[in-house]
This record gives C-alpha cells, structure tokens and sequence, in this order.
C-alpha cells in the first residue's frame, strides 16, 4: 500500500454500477475511471443508505438498520478517531450544513445528518464537521482523510446522475488535478445501488480511485464492500481494522 499525503472520500447515492459505468449522463466520472482505477465489483452493505455511511466509516452498522436520526455512538471506534490517535488528522465536509459541528438531522440546503457518519461518533470534537464551503482551496492543508458529501440533490438522491457528475467536476476536479502530483487519492463511491431490499446487501456500485499513486486505466475486480474500502485506508496509514473490516483485505494491484 502507499501511503498518500492526503485522501478524500466523495460519497454518492442510490445508483448501480450500470447506471453510472459507461452512461453518458456521467461523462466526468467516466473520464476519471479511465485516469484512475474502476473497482468493477464494489457492492453496499445494505438498504437504505444510514448503515452504509456507517459501516464505511466505523467497520459496523451499530445496529442502524434504517435512515432514523439522530444516533451518538459514545466512545465507539471509528476511522476519525483512529486517525487522530495517530497523530493524523481527519474532518467531513458536507454539503449544506448550516454550521460548524451542526447536529441536527436536517437543515441548510439539503443537508441530511443520515449521510454525515461523523456525526454520530460523539468523541469527535465540531472542529471535525465542516460545511463543504470550508474545504480547503489550498489543497496541502487539507486532513490526512476527509469525507465531502454533496446534498440531497448533487449527491443523486434526488436528482439526476448528470447533476451529481457536473457537481463533481465543478467542485473536485481542481483538487483531483493537484493530487496527480502531490502523492494524494480521491476515492469516489455510492452508498447502495438503485434497490430497496436489505436481504440483498446494497447491491453492485460504481467506486473508483484516482490520484498520484494510481496506475491509470487500472482496473480492480476483486469483490470489494464498504469495509473493504476502509481496511484500504486503513492500511495506507498502518492504523489496526475496525471491526469487519479486519476480515477483509485492502485494494491491490492498482498502485503505481
């Protein structure tokens, strides 16, 4: 595994991996998939989206088994605080959010506390929970790893695939450009596909990975879930797994 300067986590919602690879609606994630590495079998954990925004970010549902709000998980682990004990640093920066550390279930334009993991996790301090309009325009000061989640329309939860595209674009590109050379990775993933049926998992998902230690055109096509990607950014950084994410093993094969 390399070990990146920074990692940033652009999470989107509710479309299969064919409803995204290869449409022309997506013509901005397309192109990174080709400069970056496409992970042809990334599947959810489960529906609706909660239980995967957590799973991704603490290796456990904890319990959530649907979209209620709000949760606080008091003194559980969680990939933020691995981080800090680290010596590293992490924050998430969500679209819409009405303020610094907000905990609210919903407010701003857009914003849903459900797909803002963080959130829950209440050993984090607010300084961790930014709006995205304080994501960093000098890229070197960014955390070691942030998530950005767009709001309830730019993240294709209630528009369409071509908003959430264009949105990417408009507000990552710039980033993923200066990560090409500045040993940094954009991880680009949804939470679930288009079903609704937990009894089968979150279905097939677009994911990608893009950035400075990536092999272009790389394709990845082992069976991967949102542990999966989080015992990959766990390893980068030598942190210990998170609950299932110690029964998986970290992305290979794509690294330059």
């Amino acid at each position: 595994m390399p070990r990146p300067d920074h990692v940033v986590v652009a999470m989107f919602e509710n479309h299969g991996f064919n409803q995204v690879i290869g449409s022309a609606s997506a013509s901005y994630l397309n192109r990174l998939a080709g400069e970056g590495a496409l992970l042809t079998d990334a599947h959810g954990i489960t529906h609706p989206s909660q239980p995967d925004y957590i799973a991704l970010f603490s290796g456990s549902t904890h319990g959530v088994t649907n979209d209620s709000c709000p949760h606080d998980f008091s003194g559980a682990d969680n990939l933020g605080s691995q981080l800090v004990g680290a010596g590293l640093t992490f924050t998430g920066y969500s679209e819409g959010l009405p303020g610094q550390g907000f905990r609210g279930c919903t407010g701003g334009d857009r914003y849903a506390r459900k797909h803002s993991p963080w959130v829950d996790f209440t050993a984090l301090p607010a300084s961790a929970n930014l709006p995205f309009t304080e994501f960093p325009q000098d890229f070197a000061t960014l955390p070691t790893v942030s998530f950005v989640i767009p709001n309830l329309c730019d993240d294709m939860h209630d528009c369409s695939v071509s908003i959430g595209d264009a949105w990417l674009q408009a507000h990552l590109d710039q980033y993923v450009q200066w990560a090409m050379s500045h040993n940094s990775l954009l991880i680009v993933t949804w939470d679930e596909d288009e079903g609704s049926n937990p009894a089968n998992g979150g279905g097939h998902i677009p994911a990608l990975i893009v950035g400075g230690p990536v092999r272009p055109g790389a394709r990845y096509g082992g069976t991967l879930d949102h542990y999966g990607m989080l015992r990959t950014i766990e390893a980068a950084y030598g942190l210990p797994a998170l609950g299932t994410a110690a029964q998986r093993t970290p992305v290979t094969g794509i690294w330059r």
